[in-house]
């Protein structure tokens, strides 16, 4: 007989997909200083842990490289890994903004998550490392 689906919430659904593997974040050499990187990607992709529902969203990536830069296709493939991840996307927003922190040890770094709507409400997750510096305080 096959089990019900039970769409309570339980504790250990905020654990999911915090250490689950993911492909790497590759890098390469910076060779200036003091400027920002905006990345944008509008395909972004997740399962909600809850209710085994796909969660759809963009997310903008904006950071100050200090001696690396992320290199896009390493992290577009990174991105795909979330794809079949059951992952609330609050979680999944600052654990892309730390594996971000640790591939390139960025100036500073944001991450915006926006998340289309579901039940009528939309979610924009923030999340940042360290402090943007004011234009010319470099």
């Amino acid at each position: 007989m096959k089990k019900p689906l039970v769409y309570g919430y339980r504790p250990e659904l905020a654990l999911s997909g915090a250490d689950a593997p993911l492909p790497p974040i590759e890098t390469w050499p910076n060779q200036h200083r003091g400027y920002e990187i905006r990345i944008e990607s509008s395909e972004f992709t997740s399962v909600c842990p809850k209710t085994k529902l796909p969660d759809f969203g963009a997310l903008v990536l904006c950071y100050e490289p200090a001696r690396l830069c992320l290199e896009l296709k390493s992290f577009k493939y990174y991105l795909l890994g979330y794809r079949n991840m059951g992952i609330f996307y609050e979680n999944a927003v600052n654990r892309v903004l730390e594996d971000v922190v640790k591939a390139v040890r960025p100036v500073w770094a944001e991450l915006v998550g926006s998340f289309t709507t579901r039940g009528g409400m939309r979610s924009v997750i923030t999340a940042r490392h360290g402090r943007r510096r004011p234009a010319g305080r470099r």
